[in-house]
């Protein structure tokens, strides 16, 4: 009888529950950033849905003139419809990991990038939503200042006028860019690192 076999034989399913177990822990603490993703999304629709009503009460606070505020209202109603697709989209992703089983690699997977995905979605949507205020701004001088704004163009070159509204994107850019990372990044990259321990075994 061959003992070297045997013994082989007897050490290797201990092995492999090992490496089964491994892989359980490992997916176990995958839940742990996938929870607050989940947490952190639902606290920042909250938040979203808060801003865009205060969004509608703004031609009261600030005291908008009457001719301006139909053009007020159809800027915020293609505001409003970014983000219906903001909304949904986001809605859906959140409502479905809740109703896949996070217990594979290969959902653990679908997870991270559907969350990378939203992520760029959310960082499309700020670009969008400050090209509109920018927008608005430009037609709110044209109409309710418009005496001053010539003079302002009288004075000052278009190129600077063009300059400041670049600028402001960049810093839009950048806050958005520093916020997705703080807010989701750090979550997201915990994620890949526990999917990676996964791949190595």
């Amino acid at each position: 009888m061959n003992f070297d076999q045997l013994k082989n034989d007897w050490n290797k399913p201990e092995t492999e529950e090992t490496e089964i177990l491994q892989s359980m822990l490992h997916i176990k603490e995958a839940h742990t950033p996938i929870d607050k993703i989940r947490k952190q999304m639902k606290c920042e629709f909250f938040v979203q849905l808060a801003s865009l009503l205060f969004i509608a009460l703004t031609p009261r606070i600030f005291g908008f003139p009457p001719e301006i505020k139909p053009v007020f209202m159809a800027f915020y109603a293609v505001t409003c419809g970014f983000c219906a697709y903001y909304f949904f989209k986001f809605y859906v992703f959140y409502k479905h990991s809740y109703d896949l089983s996070l217990d594979t690699r290969k959902n653990l997977l679908w997870f991270y990038y559907e969350m990378k995905l939203n992520i760029e979605l959310y960082k499309a949507l700020t670009y969008i939503l400050a090209f509109i205020v920018l927008s608005f701004a430009a037609v709110y001088l044209l109409m309710v200042r418009g005496t001053i704004f010539q003079h302002i163009l009288d004075k000052v070159s278009m190129i600077y006028i063009i300059l400041n509204c670049f600028i402001t994107i960049l810093i839009v850019g950048l806050i958005t860019e520093l916020w997705a990372k703080f807010y989701y990044g750090k979550y997201v990259k915990e994620l890949k690192k526990i999917i990676d321990k996964l791949d190595d075994e």
